[in-house]
Order: structure tokens, then C-alpha cells, then sequence
């Protein structure tokens, strides 16, 4: 089994709160569009459901597999395997839209490259190092439940 690159680790999460800072700090941070207020407060409990499912201990912003870690298949992880990022994708895609300009836009196109990529290199190390993970790959979803 190969180790983790901590580089390109800590390169996917440093594009990701760079992008999501960037879009917080260009814009209001909450909707005035009641249709989008409410996708944003969905998207924002989608992402505490799943951090609270998966549990403190086995949260990890890096998408290195813990030694500790363990699969998790309840909750929204039933048909989302990163509910996470389908949250962040969500909630600043939002925002993006509330307040919408080339740039803003440009940066949520490199937050999504980078966590599709990023999402691709977990998998990789979750298929190495985490029992059980190539099932839960076949009957779920990576981050749209049916489709993707």
C-alpha cells in the first residue's frame, strides 16, 4: 500500500478555504432571495448532519484516511459518500448566484475542480486503507444522490 501525499493533501485543502473565503469575503454571506436563503440553511444542515453522524472522532479536513477512521453508512452517507462537500458546494454555490460575478464565479468553478479532484484522491487512499469501502462505492453516490 502507497502512503498519502501530505502536498497534494494540503494543496486541495488550501485551494478549498481559499476559494470558500474568497467567496465569503466578496459578498453577503446570507441571501436576501428567500428561495436561496433556504437551499444555503439546507445545504449548511446537510453539512452538521454529516459531521455529526461521522462523528468528531473520525472528522478529517485533510481527505487522508485516519488510522482511526471507520466507514460510515448512516444518515446522509446512506446515498451521498461526501455529503460534506455536497454542503459546501451547495452553500457557496448560493451565494455565488445571490451576488453573481465573473469572478466569484470563476473561483466556485476552481472550488468545484479542486474538491472533485480532491474527492477522487480520497477515494484512492479510502479504497487502500478502509475495510469495506469498494461495497459502499457500488451502491452510493459520490456527491448528487442518483446521478453523481
Amino acid at each position: 500500500m502507497g502512503k498519502p501525499n501530505a502536498l497534494l493533501s494540503i494543496g486541495f485543502v488550501l485551494i478549498q478555504f481559499l476559494c470558500i473565503g474568497w467567496i465569503l469575503l466578496t459578498g453577503p454571506n446570507f441571501p436576501v432571495n428567500l428561495v436561496l436563503l433556504i437551499f444555503e440553511l439546507l445545504a449548511i444542515a446537510l453539512g452538521l448532519w454529516s459531521i455529526l453522524v461521522m462523528g468528531l472522532k473520525n472528522f478529517n479536513i485533510m481527505p487522508d484516511v485516519k488510522t482511526s477512521g471507520r466507514l460510515v453508512t448512516a444518515g446522509p452517507y446512506r446515498l451521498i459518500r461526501h455529503p460534506i462537500y455536497t454542503a459546501i458546494l451547495i452553500a457557496t454555490g448560493v451565494l455565488v448566484i445571490d451576488s453573481l460575478t465573473l469572478v466569484r464565479f470563476a473561483v466556485w468553478i476552481i472550488l468545484l475542480i479542486d474538491l472533485l479532484l480532491k474527492v477522487e484522491h480520497e477515494e484512492r487512499l479510502l479504497v487502500q486503507f478502509l475495510e469495506g469501502y469498494t461495497e459502499y462505492k457500488d451502491r452510493t453516490a459520490r456527491i448528487i444522490p442518483f446521478l453523481y
